[in-house]
């Protein structure tokens, strides 16, 4: 349990330092937004092109990843949707903020490093791949599922603001850059090379000290049944649907891989997950569940890795 414990507390101590240095006024909060916007922008998508390039394409290319991971997120967000709308009653926009708090993992901010911690230099593979999923298929279709019910964008406007959407995001750039640079055995000169890494390896502590910084000031007073429920769902339905497709739908044969999937899916979710349901109105709940996940998630995640060591999964 000892060695589970030095992969998980060295990331958690990096989100409690973030929060209390942002508590007491070593930070304000808003530095965390210029931090993560770095994060973001600068240092994941050289982080994501660093290790895309310098990886082998057919270690790149793991089309039943792929589909096993976007068809474990797609099940939980239907699952969700069902049971907000059917069973509680909720509109739209609100079952659209069930669904992407427990579909959309943290999967740059959390998960990279717990990834790189545990399971090594795939990590930035495994970000990439969910990355694509994540950004190609669950965002755009939550999003367009919260604008349903006002009819404000016609199908055509919504994947329209997606593609252009897509254009201007940096981490798209870093994939597809990292990509070419693999498939076509391009290396970059070595003083550039150097300073690409260096930009990348700023992305795994700085991600995690956002998150806590992030943390100061949210709000816990609507916390109740809604957000035991996207909680519950974030941490313990997501991989566990990923696990039953890994088990009897779409079986990955490469154990580390296996492992990536599982422990990607039991992340807490997005750190921009307030921002993109305050359209709607939903941040206060939103903020509620992302402050009670993430602080939930170290104890379920260091129950998931304990899982993955000594059971054969």
């Amino acid at each position: 349990m000892f060695d589970i414990l030095a992969i998980t507390a060295p990331i958690y101590a990096a989100i409690v330092l973030g929060y209390c240095l942002t508590r007491w006024g070593v930070f304000q909060k808003s530095d965390m937004r210029g931090f993560g916007t770095f994060v973001i922008k600068v240092s994941l998508p050289a982080m994501l092109f660093n290790a895309l390039s310098n990886t082998q394409v057919k270690e790149i290319f793991q089309p039943i990843y792929l589909a096993a991971y976007a068809l474990a997120s797609l099940a939980t967000l239907a699952l969700a949707l069902v049971w907000s709308m059917k069973f509680k009653r909720e509109s739209f926009s609100l079952s659209s903020c069930y669904a992407m708090g427990m579909s959309c993992p943290n999967s740059g901010f959390v998960g990279y490093p717990v990834v790189l911690l545990s399971l090594g230099p795939i990590a930035g593979v495994v970000l990439a791949l969910n990355m694509i999923v994540e950004l190609f298929l669950i965002i755009p279709i939550l999003m367009a599922w919260a604008d349903a019910q006002e009819g404000k964008n016609s199908a055509v406007q919504v994947v329209w603001q997606t593609f252009n959407g897509m254009l201007k995001n940096t981490l798209l750039w870093g994939i597809v850059l990292g990509f070419l640079f693999s498939w076509f055995e391009i290396q970059l000169p070595q003083s550039l090379n150097r300073s690409v890494t260096l930009f990348a390896q700023a992305s795994g502590a700085l991600s995690l000290f956002v998150i806590g910084g992030s943390l100061v000031g949210l709000s816990v007073q609507v916390m109740g049944p809604r957000v035991s429920q996207i909680a519950f769902g974030k941490l313990v339905l997501h991989p566990l649907i990923m696990l039953a497709v890994l088990l009897w739908v779409l079986p990955i044969s490469d154990p580390v891989f296996r492992a990536a999937a599982i422990l990607s899916c039991a992340m807490p979710m997005f750190g921009i997950y307030p921002i993109l349901t305050q359209k709607h109105g939903h941040e206060g709940l939103s903020a509620a569940a992302l402050l009670v996940t993430t602080m939930a998630s170290f104890f379920s995640l260091n129950g998931v890795l304990w899982l993955l060591k000594t059971q054969s999964i």
